[in-house]
């Protein structure tokens, strides 16, 4: 029965494929592994890319509105006409 046991052991092994936990635990030491060589940014840095970005979404926050405005406007004025041809060839 050992030897049963071990020839299966021993076949798992020699085909490379280790079990879910061996997988799962390699993950996360490699992760892990993987967060020191990291370089976070520092207080400075980063103070100054969030306020690129608020900057940034600011700027395209008023452009979207402007835009909407103006498509807002040209779509009522073109509605207004068109109801005004209407009424005229009625």
């Amino acid at each position: 029965m050992d030897k049963a046991k071990t020839q299966t052991t021993n076949a798992k092994k020699a085909s490379g494929s280790p079990n879910v936990f061996e997988r799962i635990g390699r993950y996360f030491k490699e992760v892990f592994g993987e967060t020191k060589k990291l370089s976070w940014p520092t207080r400075k840095e980063l103070v100054s890319y969030t306020l690129t970005v608020i900057a940034f979404v600011a700027i395209f926050a008023v452009i979207i509105g402007l835009l909407d405005m103006l498509f807002s406007l040209g779509y009522t004025r073109l509605a207004g006409t068109s109801a005004l041809i209407n009424t005229f060839l009625m």
